[in-house]
């Protein structure tokens, strides 16, 4: 009898986590690495929600709490929903659990059986396929390539559909590629949805105040109201609060979804954190002016690291529309050889490559289900990108 479950061969790590963690070795071995790996806002979480934490100690509110969320939570939440996206949920319709992460693993797992499909637009956040194999069902991928924006066609979508398919997994904007889709995009998706009502959306919204150059951001339900009763909107604190430790996600869906959830965290790990949740409350129902001042600082780290990369012999980046990553193509190093005598044969060995010679640590585009690329998260210092792209022109330049 085996030990581990065979669901266990059914996935693989997380590539983003593998790669911190190489990092993070190397520099406790005393090189010099520039880690663009992790998907972390390096700005500090705000003082006014650190205090409201605190306050929270102070009083008290340290117990167990329900299963998915405090009262006062689910009304930010809901207050939020309104306010921002123009949708409308009662207290029955929210869920709140540790990180985005548990909230779109919990839905998955409350409504995937073996032979179900889930169509999961490529590149895509590492995780999605996973969670949908460990749940025993089909992820199914379509390319959204970088001539179209990394966005997939609504043709390409119709084509990926069948009787067979259970969700599909909206991202926008995008986790590795920063692209986001327009409004106008997002009708031409709801329109193809819209003739087949036995397919549920799922959007990952997490990046959504986090865009740039006048992109207006919008979520499907808010776009086609029709699609209201079979989508759950996913979003969190974690990135436009700078709250990625805190772990709260969050979601909004038809009552019978969010109950499942529920029953499917009340046997894992119960509430999220009592202290989070009431500095999550905080961060939704309180000062919201540094959110714009993060992302213009994001948007001249963007500005830099496009502009510094697409110097660089044999690659080609993109300009995304928000979050905080870029995702080049690095086709034109693919058959030259490093300076240290590395063959470069993918997106694999180009980026073990450069984090051997070069020390700077980032994502093969291979992992998001798209190569040969990579992904650089540009949510670290004005500095340290400026050295880490210094370094990519000089390991590209010295390729042959």
């Amino acid at each position: 009898m085996a030990f581990l479950a065979d669901s266990l061969a059914r996935i693989k790590p997380s590539a983003t986590i593998a790669v911190t963690n190489k990092a993070r070795e190397l520099k406790a071995a005393g090189r010099d690495v520039i880690g663009l790996g992790a998907g972390e806002p390096d700005f500090d979480t705000p003082e006014n929600i650190k205090e409201a934490g605190i306050r929270a100690i102070r009083e008290g509110k340290t117990k167990y709490t329900a299963v998915d969320g405090i009262p006062e939570l689910k009304a930010a939440i809901a207050a939020k929903f309104k306010r921002e996206n123009n949708l409308t949920y009662a207290p029955n319709q929210i869920t709140v659990g540790t990180g985005g992460k548990q909230v779109l693993y919990n839905a998955l797992m409350a409504t995937l059986n073996p032979g179900d499909e889930v169509i999961i637009p490529a590149p895509y956040w590492v995780s999605y396929p996973e969670i949908v194999a460990l749940a025993g069902a089909t992820p199914v991928e379509v390319v959204g390539p970088q001539e179209s924006g990394y966005k997939i066609a609504p043709s390409a979508l119709e084509a990926a559909i069948t009787p067979k398919t259970k969700w599909l997994i909206l991202n926008s904007p995008s986790n590795p590629t920063g692209a986001g889709y327009t409004r106008a995009e997002l009708r031409a998706i709801a329109d193809v949805l819209l003739r087949h009502p036995h397919v549920w959306i799922m959007t990952d919204d997490m990046y959504e105040h986090l865009v740039f150059d006048g992109f207006e951001f919008s979520t499907i339900a808010e776009v086609e109201p029709r699609l209201y009763d079979r989508t759950l909107t996913v979003n969190g604190v974690s990135k436009a609060y700078a709250m990625t430790g805190w772990r709260i996600g969050y979601a909004g869906g038809p009552a019978h979804l969010i109950k499942a959830i529920g029953t499917i965290q009340s046997q894992s790990t119960s509430n999220p954190s009592s202290i989070s949740q009431w500095a999550a409350v905080e961060a939704l129902n309180g000062p919201q002016d540094f959110i714009a001042t993060n992302r213009e600082v994001f948007r001249k780290r963007r500005d830099l690291v496009v502009s510094m990369l697409n110097q660089a012999k044999g690659i080609v980046c993109p300009n995304p529309e928000g979050a905080f990553y870029v995702f080049p193509s690095c086709a034109g190093t693919i058959g030259l050889t490093s300076a240290g005598g590395a063959s470069i044969t993918d997106d694999e060995s180009f980026v073990t490559a450069l984090l051997e010679e070069e020390g700077v640590a980032v994502v093969q585009g291979s992992a998001f289900g798209l190569a040969p690329h990579f992904r650089i998260s540009y949510a670290t210092s004005t500095e340290a990108l400026e050295e880490a792209c210094t370094r990519i022109q000089r390991f590209c330049g010295n390729l042959r």
